[in-house]
């Protein structure tokens, strides 16, 4: 079976705090050891400057059934930054051809998250991310396995639902800090 029909065997290198590949490891035990790895992050818009939205399906690995306001994702291993946000972004968004999404910024995120049911330890997420921006004025056909709802929203309406809707907590942070990268 291929790592494309099931993703927790995605092969994705595995890095240290400076974001130099230290091995290699099955997408499922990076995120089940908290071992740091390589995300992407999009932020599409289209043509009138709106910004994707979507919730995410119950079967993600990671912050299933949340929203989020970036299309992107693991980088395989071997694979660059702005190939992967490329090819994340043109399969969450089911198009092809998409511009190449324009590099913003990097960062290291790091949280924990509650135990799973009858696990011994809190989860512990960290992974280096880069954050890209990209416009698509083709029409969107976005993956099913990873897209439960989607809906371009205006920015202020985006705002306006930071405090309404359960986020996933990398997006917020990636959010914030393209907030700040916007007023320098």
């Amino acid at each position: 079976m291929s790592a494309a029909s099931h993703p927790a065997e995605e092969i994705l290198d595995i890095v240290d705090e400076n974001d130099v590949v230290v091995g290699r490891a099955p997408r499922g035990e990076a995120y089940a050891k908290g071992l740091r790895h390589r995300c992407v992050f999009v932020l599409a818009r289209d043509a009138e400057g709106r910004v994707f939205v979507h919730r995410r399906t119950p079967t993600k690995l990671v912050f299933p059934s949340l929203y989020d306001m970036f299309v992107g994702g693991v980088v395989g291993a071997g694979e660059s930054y702005d190939d992967a946000a490329l090819r994340e972004a043109e399969e969450e968004l089911g198009v092809r051809g998409l511009p190449r999404p324009v590099p913003l910024f990097t960062f290291l995120y790091e949280a924990s998250a509650p135990a799973p049911a009858g696990g011994p330890e809190p989860v512990r997420h960290s992974w280096w991310s880069a954050v890209y921006e990209v416009r698509c004025e083709l029409p969107v056909r976005p993956q099913a396995e990873e897209v439960a709802w989607h809906r371009f929203l205006p920015e202020p309406e985006l705002e306006a639902r930071l405090g309404d809707w359960e986020w996933v907590p990398d997006g917020l942070a990636a959010y914030e800090r393209l907030r700040r990268h916007r007023e320098r």
